[in-house]
């Protein structure tokens, strides 16, 4: 049972952690109708950034560090779509493989940091919670902290009118173009905002792990879809604040997958090839849902009908 409570408490963390990653597809993907595929270098850039700060003895600004440099990233992104008029597919892939060489290089050309004797906001929190019953769960404390903020952050930002015209240029872009937004501006700040979150939870995730790898961010992209699209499943006609708290869901549901499949000795190798399963069903279980349910309601008509013959 312990060994279950355990596992149960990391994959959530796990989860959280990712699930700003999700969020970040949310205001990308969701609202702004671009499908980002520099998501995986983001989220390293923001890990690698924040563990050499965070090595230079600077816990806390190494976590606006990491957010800056994933601002930074998606600058770019939206710069190769809104004014060199590159597809934005072509354009994600593109900042994506320069980013590898950008993060080795930040890295002081290592593929890897060590971070287990370093000051980080996790080890600080840790030490105050010592006293007390959380100590134990001081990583589920403060990312519930952390996630809260951005989930405030996120449902008053897309209902302001920045978040509107936002959401209204993922939606119909040639009426933004036709009014007096400007959509290469929305377009820009989007795409920073959403890589910043990037690459915050790249950051977190190199704190709690207590290492910074090259290749973490790998498959982030489909680990942040999947867990979008699962999310939507649950609030897809709601309102902003439960589809976020929606796509955190599916995040913490993704990671338990992960979880069980590690715990049925299934090879790590495989992972990739659940992930992308899951991508699969999410994206076809909303158009196979409403034919079976048309197909429910007709049994029900007919045995009704025969009920009242």
């Amino acid at each position: 049972m312990a060994a279950f409570l355990t596992t149960f408490q990391t994959a959530t963390e796990l989860g959280l952690i990712t699930s700003i990653a999700v969020l970040a597809l949310f205001i990308s993907y969701i609202n702004l109708n671009i499908c980002d595929l520099s998501t995986d270098g983001s989220f390293t850039l923001g890990a690698s950034v924040g563990a050499v700060v965070a090595l230079a003895g600077y816990p806390y600004l190494a976590i606006l560090a990491a957010i800056g440099a994933g601002m930074i990233s998606g600058l770019v992104v939206a710069f190769l779509q809104t004014k060199l008029h590159i597809n934005s597919l072509l354009a994600g892939i593109v900042v994506n493989t320069g980013l590898y060489s950008i993060n080795i290089a930040v890295m002081g050309n290592s593929s890897i940091l060590n971070l287990n004797k370093t000051r980080t906001i996790f080890s600080d929190f840790k030490t105050l919670l010592a006293p007390t019953f959380l100590s134990g769960q001081y990583k589920l404390v403060l990312m519930v902290l952390v996630l809260a903020l951005v989930v405030v952050f996120i449902s008053l930002l897309l209902k302001t009118k920045f978040g509107l015209a936002l959401r209204a240029t993922g939606d119909n872009l040639e009426m933004v173009k036709s009014s007096s937004i400007n959509p290469t501006i929305i377009t820009i700040i989007g795409l920073m905002i959403s890589n910043g979150l990037t690459a915050l939870s790249g950051s977190l995730m190199a704190f709690s792990v207590k290492s910074a790898d090259i290749n973490m961010g790998s498959g982030i992209v489909t680990v942040a879809l999947a867990s979008l699209l699962i999310g939507t499943l649950f609030f897809r006609k709601r309102g902003i604040t439960l589809k976020v708290i929606g796509a955190i869901i599916g995040a913490i549901l993704f990671r338990f997958v992960y979880t069980l499949a590690l715990k049925l000795d299934m090879p790590a190798s495989y992972l990739k090839l659940v992930s992308a399963i899951i991508v699969v069903i999410a994206l076809s279980a909303r158009y196979i849902k409403d034919p079976v349910l048309r197909g429910v309601d007709g049994i029900r008509k007919l045995l009704g009908g025969r009920k009242n013959a």
